[in-house]
């Protein structure tokens, strides 16, 4: 018992631990993967010395394999390692003859993965092997071969060393294109133009292939070009002015005027696309990249061929082919044209436009006025086919006969009124009315208005008639020179007035005119615009239809005296003529003024 008593009683000694410490030299990754971890200097010491040993191979490494083995999924690939890798046969589907024994590229992609097997991919190593090789042509300029797959927007989609390259529309051919779809599916030479590292991005030209040969011909080409030179070419494009032609990589414009002697509205009547054909090299410039060349040239002109017998006074048929205001073209043969002015399609002389007589397409008859075969010009007429009408004129419009005809034109200084057809005269202003003051003859009449008019004289010769209307009524002045007398006295309104005097409207419709020291009232005061009065006449002129009155002299005694004056004077036929009236007038005049000035002193 004692010895219990002295076992239990002795103290069990335990050694402290530090836990920091205990943590900070814990082996985690012996507890995690139960090893102990290696140390990666020893790891890469170890990488080092496997590297040239048989079947080591790196990660991301494209080499070489052999197909060793195809099941119904997939290919198994020896790579020359400790183990095959295994590629899915999806990755093969562009190459449907795959066999045993055959060589592929493959990636490494893992070494192991977490079952140990070694994961290869052929379709990365085609990616990136492709890429080599894309860049490469297009730093080295090697022409490429690729399978066009489809077409696209602006062009088509081509598969170059697997990868998928853009094929703009304008880089197919030099040409333009019109069938894209002759393309599809077919295997096409190529050459890489541009490459978009950041997008992965490539395109392809076939045009660029073409262009390096058509350079060399073109040189030779345009070596041997000479005015007057025929060539075969084929029409390469065809716009509203001209038409392209190919000469064999050298290109040529023939003018819309050059395709044929005849008129035509656009070359497409002449030529069409892809059409052979033979020109003539008419010019070009100094380092002949410009080519004008000619269709029409290789023909003889139709005015060779016009009829020798042909002359001016001949009749001759055919189309009008182009109209214009001054005039229209007519072809009397194919590529032979001759020009109707409008002054020769009809004997009227007021101003009309060629479209009034013809139109395009019409067939007509004309007579050859002018016809110069050396210039290749010919002038024609239709009025010519009708007789003249001033041939007779004199003996159907003789001077002071009365006609009706219809108002075609006026100016500021008359009406152009024809009689008939071909006939026209003028009807100055002056020979409009009697008695109204017209400003402008659109104030009396209207074109197409019919007017009844006098014939006042007759020009044969230079084709003038100078026509009056105012001479078909009777003249209202011989009436008015009884009634407005001098000293006479009128009731009438002022019509208009300004600084100079008034303008008076007596009850027949006569004016007069009051200068303004006769329009004094009797109060002191002058007569406005509107007001009405009596008036005495103080001046009287048929010829000169004019009338001067004052309002004045009916109350101011001396000028009464000088009024009744005149009139004894003109009266007694002391002054016979209307000059020593309208002296008598101005002295009368005189005396008011004098009169007036005196009165205002």
């Amino acid at each position: 018992m004692s010895e219990e008593t002295n076992t239990q009683t002795q103290p069990t000694t335990v050694e402290a631990v530090n836990p920091q410490q205990f943590l900070e030299n814990f082996n985690w990754h012996k507890y995690e993967q139960g090893i102990d971890a290696v140390d990666d200097e020893m790891l890469k010491q170890f990488e080092t010395a496997l590297e040239g040993t048989v079947g080591f191979v790196k990660e991301r490494d494209v080499i070489e394999g052999i197909v060793i083995r195809i099941t119904d999924r997939d290919a198994i690939i020896d790579i020359n390692s400790k183990s095959e890798g295994v590629i899915s046969l999806n990755e093969f589907r562009y190459n449907q003859h795959l066999a045993v024994g055959d060589k592929v590229e493959v990636l490494v992609d893992k070494r192991e993965d977490s079952s140990g097997q070694l994961v290869l991919s052929h379709k990365k190593a085609r990616v990136i092997k492709a890429w080599d090789r894309v860049n490469n042509a297009h730093e080295t300029g090697e022409v490429v071969n690729g399978f066009v797959k489809c077409r696209t927007r602006g062009g088509m989609i081509v598969d170059v060393f697997g990868i998928e390259a853009f094929l703009p529309g304008s880089q197919i051919d030099v040409k333009p294109i019109r069938d894209y779809d002759q393309f599809v599916e077919k295997t096409m030479e190529f050459k890489v133009v541009k490459i978009n590292h950041e997008f992965k991005n490539v395109v392809v030209s076939h045009k660029a292939l073409i262009e390096a040969d058509i350079e060399s011909q073109k040189k030779e080409i345009i070596g041997q070009l000479e005015k007057g030179q025929v060539l075969e070419g084929i029409v390469k494009n065809v716009t509203s002015y001209g038409v392209f032609v190919d000469l064999g990589g050298v290109d040529g414009l023939i003018h819309i005027t050059d395709l044929s002697w005849s008129r035509i509205n656009h070359p497409n009547e002449v030529v069409e696309l892809d059409q052979k054909l033979n020109v003539v090299i008419l010019d070009f410039d100094d380092n002949k990249s410009r080519i004008q060349l000619g269709l029409k040239q290789l023909s003889a002109h139709p005015w060779e061929a016009l009829d020798a017998n042909l002359k001016v006074g001949d009749k001759v048929t055919g189309e009008v082919v182009v109209l214009a205001d001054y005039g229209a073209f007519v072809e009397v043969e194919q590529g032979v044209e001759g020009l109707i002015h409008v002054s020769e399609m009809s004997w009227s002389t007021h101003l009309r436009s060629a479209q009034d007589f013809v139109k395009v397409g019409d067939k007509i008859e004309a007579v050859i006025l002018t016809l110069d075969r050396e210039d290749r010009k010919m002038s024609l007429g239709i009025k010519q086919l009708h007789p003249d009408p001033w041939t007779d004129v004199t003996a159907k419009f003789p001077v002071g006969s009365t006609h009706t005809g219809t108002v075609r034109n006026y100016t500021n200084f008359g009406v152009f009124v024809e009689l008939e057809e071909g006939i026209d005269g003028l009807v100055y202003i002056s020979d409009l009315s009697w008695t109204k003051k017209i400003k402008h003859p659109s104030d009396f009449v209207t074109v197409g208005d019919t007017l009844e008019v006098q014939v006042l004289e007759l020009d044969v010769e230079n084709r003038k008639l100078n026509l009056g209307h105012k001479q078909t009524l009777d003249n209202p002045w011989d009436i008015h020179e009884d009634t407005y007398a001098i000293g006479s006295v009128h009731t009438g309104t002022i019509k208009d007035k300004n600084d100079k005097g008034a303008v008076i409207t007596f009850e027949d419709g006569v004016e007069g005119f009051a200068p303004v020291r006769f329009l004094d009232k009797e109060d002191g005061s002058k007569l406005g615009k509107g007001d009405t009065a009596e008036f005495v006449v103080l001046e009287f002129s048929k010829e000169y239809r004019r009338v001067v009155v004052s309002h004045s002299s009916i109350y101011k005694e001396q000028e009464k005296k000088n009024v009744k004056a005149a009139v004894k004077k003109a009266t007694e036929g002391e002054k016979t003529t209307l000059g020593d009236l309208n002296d008598d007038l101005a002295d009368l005049k005189k005396k008011m003024d004098a009169k007036a000035k005196k009165d205002k002193k």
